[in-house]
């Protein structure tokens, strides 16, 4: 028996009579979860090469949230999240440091690597002993590896410093009276407590529409496997600050998924996100074990093989459809969305939220560096279920590597700049999406999305054609 099924190539929206004067005036806001509402219904991929700190960092600020992928030790990962829940204090914890017997090229890598532009030192007993810039650090005459940082560096008594008790104006008059960019913050002991920078001072106000919990700091998922020490991480990811869990399993219609749902949600009070499925059946089975949300998409990413190693799977519009008719909690779309006008169709279909992985992939807040190939830069993108992503397991998070058939591939992606730009030129385009259905927000575009099949000739016919791009 077979029946028809669709992605969103095979359709488009019809367009619909509109009230609006101005795409200015659509609201994208949409829940994630219960409780926890997106001004930008966008979500950052749980994939090692998509969402760590940064991406989380940056799509909270834009509105959206990112996923901490969990292929990191409990250690890691927990702090990648308090990364994140601490970014809006003025006070920086964690920042970045290095021990003073360190050779200086290892510290230009560490700055390169990590965007910064200086290190705090510290000796063998952790206590403070000054600061080293990147200016400082380049402008010795020979090679790097002659020096270590003692012999460079700013020492602890030409360095302003400030104590955990200081308040954002004393720290503001002192930084502009000093004229410094930088305030270390130290205890008692002259250990580090923390880090004040310009940047720090003022980020909060430049990002209004951020995605932020009831402390007021900024929002961020995790994602935990359905076996081994989920438990476990879900527990020190709860003490972190974590706003949401997803279970990350390839296929969630599964008894594994429902036993994991359950025990979480039997010892933890914290959202749960489940699946990936791409089924009625299979969104309803998770939502009746518990699930908060539901995750769909099995096999319409851009590096996912599953579809052609298993057979399985269902065209992402129709996988959409099918899962939001049967459940009540929200859908996520995972996978399949290559432009603007397929998180429009994503969203008419009735899912509250979009999952991007190769869309955010090339830009600067993406974990990994740039490669550079025939002139042209690219960053790395690959498919958990990837046999690179399984060895990259083994030596982080300490899993085994399994035996099964590879369900993704490795590839490079465009370099794409900053994520800003990427989320931006997305939401300009779903605004317009919701205007021509003539919707001011998601729930209007549920009731008055009308969906036309178009044939390949038609498909043709939507994109440029008889002309050159520029």
């Amino acid at each position: 028996m077979f029946k028809r099924a669709y992605t969103f190539d095979d359709v488009l929206l019809q367009p619909q009579f509109s009230n609006l004067t101005s795409r200015r005036h659509v609201d994208t806001s949409s829940e994630l979860v219960a409780g926890l509402s997106l001004k930008t219904p966008i979500v950052a991929s749980n994939m090692d090469t998509v969402c760590e700190s940064d991406m989380a960092i940056r799509m909270a600020e834009l509105g959206g949230i990112g996923i901490i992928h969990r292929y990191l030790s409990v250690e890691d990962q927990v702090a990648e999240v308090t990364r994140v829940k601490t970014h809006l204090n003025f006070i920086l914890s964690n920042p970045y440091q290095i021990k003073l017997t360190e050779s200086l090229d290892s510290a230009v890598d560490i700055m390169v690597e990590k965007n910064v532009s200086s290190l705090l030192v510290v000796d063998e007993t952790e206590t403070f002993c000054g600061i080293l810039g990147l200016k400082d650090a380049t402008y010795v005459a020979g090679a790097l590896s002659r020096y270590q940082v003692a012999d460079v560096m700013v020492g602890l008594t030409d360095v302003i410093t400030t104590t955990p008790s200081v308040t954002k104006s004393e720290a503001l008059d002192l930084m502009q009276n000093q004229r410094i960019g930088k305030l270390p913050v130290l205890n008692e002991a002259g250990k580090i407590y923390g880090l004040i920078t310009r940047k720090t001072l003022n980020r909060e106000e430049l990002h209004l529409d951020a995605t932020k919990d009831a402390k007021g700091r900024l929002a961020v998922g995790a994602a935990v496997g359905v076996t081994g020490d989920y438990l476990t991480r879900v527990k020190y990811l709860i003490r972190a600050g974590v706003d949401v869990v997803v279970l990350d399993i390839a296929h969630g219609h599964s008894i594994m998924s429902i036993k994991a749902i359950k025990a979480i949600k039997a010892e933890f009070d914290i959202p749960v996100i489940a699946g990936n499925v791409a089924t009625a059946a299979g969104a309803k089975a998770l939502a009746d074990a518990g699930a908060d949300g539901i995750k769909v998409g099995v096999g319409p990413g851009s590096i996912c093989t599953t579809r052609i190693v298993t057979g399985h799977g269902v065209p992402q519009l129709t996988a959409i459809i099918e899962a939001c008719s049967a459940v009540d909690v929200p859908v996520i779309a995972d996978g399949g969305i290559r432009k603007s006008g397929d998180v429009v169709k994503a969203l008419a279909a009735g899912a509250s939220t979009v999952m991007l992985g190769s869309l955010l992939a090339g830009t600067d807040e993406a974990p990994g560096g740039v490669i550079t190939r025939d002139g042209s830069r690219y960053k790395m993108i690959r498919g958990m279920a990837s046999y690179g992503a399984a060895l990259g397991r083994s030596k982080r998070a300490g899993d085994e590597v399994s035996e099964a058939t590879p369900e993704g591939v490795e590839a490079l992606i465009p370099y794409r700049g900053s994520v800003g730009e990427i989320i931006t030129s997305i939401i300009g385009g779903v605004r317009s999406g919701f205007s021509y259905s003539g919707a001011t927000c998601l729930a209007e575009l549920w009731q008055t999305a009308e969906f036309v099949e178009i044939s390949p000739a038609g498909l043709i016919e939507s994109r440029h054609h008889d002309v050159k791009a520029l």
